[in-house]
């Protein structure tokens, strides 16, 4: 008897075919009837999404794992926003890279095609149902979904909602499968279904990630993880640099592009942290520091540790580092981070120039929050992840980085001598 992630996967693969040539002005109804199914649907959503949270709670959740989990109202309407912005993008399929003609005639063309059967597993957060649905489908990708067991209900209720909007547009909701079982073991035989799964995508956790990587057989993108650092230099606007710390921590701490570690030059580092303590203290925020922020900070920082420097904390906590120069910022990042999203304050342009160039890290920003990591906020419309490495997508992945594509080359009888 064929396990529910075989069937899936299968039913998934045959279905692909056909939504790899199927037309735009399809594609873009059926993302329109989701939004739509997603407004009308809310109050069941929100339903399925108060029995997640109520078993989470029972289990102890974290508070910034609650909040990931967590559906309101608000979101809703983003996630149907979202997907509304992802129909009024163009469509990445089928489009000339690239064209030629060689001395014997043969004309020859780079055409992006969809990339096939996306296996997306994660945890806890359920608008990436609906992202990752969207994605794919708009870039003709069919899609087999693996959510955590901490949010089955509410991804229940979401598919349910993408496959109406599906079938109203007259597309095969096999393209979005949803793997109902949660038992990890399946994970495994997704991972290793090389004839049916094409890319594998893991979105959460470092466990979580590196259970993927070691885990699968088809090619994976890795995505999430994130120690991200805001480096204060000696040329700082301070004005500038305590909002950016507070909303690059506190804005939304579960998420991958929240920062972990303030890198504070030494030259500064009294007068910010005068600022920048009491903000912290009023928003809750344990500080770990080295010996010289500490004895700035006084009672209100304990002794930040080596696992500290190392730890994403997805949660209300940050570390504090002294450096005595940018070198000393960037050595510091080059160890210890996970090359997702760095930021320095700064006002001089050549240091700023300087780490933009130097730090190896899909976004690096200049006097601007890390929390702009983000499909949405870069007009992607939403995002599949963001990937920490180099091949073949980098930083936030939208419909660019969904497709490949194929050489067409026209003949008129050559043959090879």
């Amino acid at each position: 008897m064929e396990s529910e992630v075989y069937s899936k996967a299968k039913a998934a693969h045959d279905a692909a075919y056909v939504l790899a040539t199927t037309a735009t002005d399809v594609k873009n109804k059926a993302l329109l009837y989701i939004a739509e199914e997603l407004i009308n649907q809310t109050d069941a959503i929100l339903a399925a999404n108060a029995e997640d949270l109520a078993r989470a709670r029972e289990k102890g959740m974290a508070p910034a794992m609650l909040d990931r989990l967590k559906l309101t109202p608000e979101r809703i309407v983003s996630m149907a926003e979202g997907v509304r912005q992802v129909s009024e993008l163009p469509d990445p399929v089928g489009k000339t890279l690239a064209s030629w003609t060689r001395p014997n005639g043969l004309a020859i063309s780079k055409v992006s095609v969809p990339l096939g059967v996306i296996a997306i597993i994660y945890e806890s957060r359920p608008n990436v149902t609906v992202d990752a649905a969207a994605l794919c489908l708009k870039s003709g990708n069919a899609t087999v979904l693996r959510g955590g067991s901490e949010s089955i209900s509410s991804n229940l209720a979401l598919a349910k909602v993408i496959h109406a909007g599906l079938a109203k547009a007259g597309i095969n909701p096999d393209v979005v499968g949803l793997l109902e079982n949660t038992d990890r073991a399946l994970v495994r035989e997704l991972l290793t279904l090389r004839e049916f799964i094409d890319l594998a995508i893991p979105r959460g956790g470092a466990g979580l990630i590196r259970m993927v990587v070691d885990t699968a057989r088809v090619p994976v993108i890795e995505t999430g993880s994130g120690v991200c650092h805001v480096y204060v230099d000696k040329e700082a606007d301070l004005d500038k640099a305590v909002p950016i710390i507070e909303n690059s921590k506190v804005q939304r701490p579960s998420t991958c592009n929240s920062m972990e570690t303030l890198l504070v030059h030494e030259d500064v580092l009294q007068p910010l942290l005068d600022r920048l303590v009491p903000v912290m203290k009023t928003d809750q925020v344990e500080l770990r520091a080295d010996a010289k922020a500490q004895a700035v900070a006084g009672s209100d920082a304990i002794t930040a540790t080596e696992e500290d420097w190392k730890t994403e904390y997805n949660a209300l906590i940050m570390s504090i580092k002294t450096v005595a120069s940018v070198d000393e910022a960037m050595d510091h990042i080059r160890h210890y981070s996970t090359h997702h999203s760095e930021t320095i304050i700064t006002e001089n342009k050549e240091t700023a120039e300087r780490f933009l160039k130097e730090v190896d890290s899909a976004a690096v920003y200049v006097n601007a929050s890390t929390r702009f990591t983000d499909g949405f906020q870069f007009g992607f419309g939403a995002e599949i992840g963001i990937s920490t490495q180099k091949l073949h997508a980098r930083g936030p992945m939208g419909l660019a980085e969904l497709v490949s594509y194929k050489y067409i080359i026209h003949g008129q009888g050559q043959i090879r001598e």
